[in-house]
């Protein structure tokens, strides 16, 4: 296969990032990727990893997790969604993204496979690519591999693996159609993640949430390590290059550590994956303060409050609910000064959109409406306004993220701030523009 013939293969198939409408339980089934698996001789077996769940801040734990085990010397794979600007974002080895030649050449060996499963039972886009991450990881000889989850986790296609340590991080409302209407029920499907006799990371969670998740901890005779109670954090300051804290672990204390990945909600996503990085000592798999150190430091983590211009800032970040939301105002107010905020904002329609302008509408000057290019999960902006009562600011339309970048840019001043936010679909659509201006 050529690269542009993998393309149109996973356009071919079915996909549910793009097409929301599915039932999630009758949809997403486990014997269907393991049958998957078993016919690729099970590559996801022999591979020393770390899983990670939750609703907010799982792949930025991931991605803390994956630095720290890189600065200990460990030959580390990372399995992450969706992606930004190009499928090889999902899979990659000590930074190096995956080739489009591996991609095409471990495809190829899939759909040989694939072509083989009954009609009614073929996989989806995102078991075929998770399927890929297990072969190249496998082919590759990783030392560690940490797998974010997809949707949920107990369902999720990459819950055939047996990680050493799983993380949990915050769990909020989210996908409630599909995981349910309430924290108990979000939190069973997250924590189906947790495996029999092994170490479960918490992040702080509301009290419904944190009850299933030490129930299920305690059915399957798993240790729970929780931040807040067994790992602890202090913030010392937030600017908008980098974040200072200290985090007392388990296992030692690690004091002024800084991160490029700012906000005060990225001080817990790294206290959970020290909380990791710790557990993995009880496996002998040693990481040492230095590793920690550097780790941390060195993390990066793309669309997640991150800075791709200035003069007026231009920040991006992938909230898609309403915790998200809340966090990244608290994080945008206390790290950034500016004259005037305007929002762009695009939505998913399967989101809280109520939920999500409640937090972000009352910083913004100026609001701007837009969808991403993935046209079948985006609410369209007229229906984003219905949600907008009582606003004062001005509001406009717009058919696409290059438009609504283009019409926030002409409005902004160099001491102003434009905000884009909603979905990492409308951030993959502004950064690819943006880059593609700057070329």
């Amino acid at each position: 296969m050529t690269y542009q013939q993998v393309l149109q293969y996973f356009d071919s198939i079915t996909n549910y990032e793009k097409d929301d409408s599915y039932d999630y339980k009758k949809s997403l089934r486990l014997d269907r990727m393991w049958s998957l698996a078993g016919l690729l001789g099970d590559p996801q077996k022999g591979i020393k990893c770390v899983h990670v769940a939750g609703t907010k801040g799982k792949g930025s734990t991931a991605c803390f997790i994956y630095s720290i085990l890189k600065k200990a010397g460990y030959r580390t794979g990372l399995y992450t969604s969706p992606h930004l600007l190009s499928f090889r974002e999902r899979i990659r080895i000590n930074d190096e993204l995956i080739s489009e030649s591996d991609i095409a050449r471990l495809l190829d060996k899939i759909r040989g496979v694939v072509s083989g499963m009954e009609s009614g039972n073929k996989p989806t886009f995102f078991e075929i690519y998770t399927a890929l991450a297990y072969l190249y990881f496998k082919e590759k000889a990783v030392d560690l591999a940490v797998y974010e989850v997809g949707l949920g986790g107990r369902l999720d296609a990459t819950n055939i693996i047996e990680p050493l340590v799983s993380a949990i991080t915050p769990i909020s409302y989210e996908h409630t159609q599909k995981l349910g209407l309430t924290l108990a029920e979000i939190a069973a499907e997250k924590s189906g993640i947790i495996k029999g006799r092994t170490i479960c990371v918490s992040a702080p969670q509301e009290p419904e949430a944190l009850d299933v998740i030490k129930h299920t901890c305690e059915k399957k005779g798993a240790r729970l390590i929780l931040v807040g109670e067994d790992i602890n954090f202090e913030e010392l300051y937030f600017n908008e290059t980098r974040s200072g804290f200290n985090i007392y672990g388990l296992l030692g204390k690690y004091e002024k550590l800084e991160s490029r990945l700012l906000g005060p909600h990225q001080v817990i996503n790294a206290a959970a994956a020290i909380g990791v990085v710790e557990a993995l000592n009880f496996s002998s798999i040693k990481i040492d303060k230095n590793a920690v150190r550097e780790g941390v430091a060195d993390a990066r983590w793309e669309g997640r409050l991150e800075i791709i211009a200035r003069h007026p800032y231009v920040i991006v970040d992938g909230a898609q609910n309403a915790s998200s939301a809340k966090a990244l105002a608290a994080s945008v107010k206390k790290i950034f000064s500016y004259r005037k905020l305007i929002l762009v904002l695009g939505v998913s329609k399967d989101k809280d959109i109520k939920g999500i302008l409640k937090e972000l509408l009352p910083l913004a000057d100026s609001v701007i409406l837009t969808k991403a290019r993935i046209a079948e999960r985006a609410a369209e902006p007229e229906r984003i306004k219905e949600f907008i009562t009582g606003c004062k600011s001005e509001i406009g339309l717009t058919s696409d993220v290059e438009a609504a970048v283009t019409l926030a840019r002409e409005k902004a001043s160099g001491d102003d701030l434009v905000l884009i936010t909603g979905s990492l679909y409308v951030v993959g659509d502004a950064k690819s523009f943006i880059q593609y201006e700057q070329k």
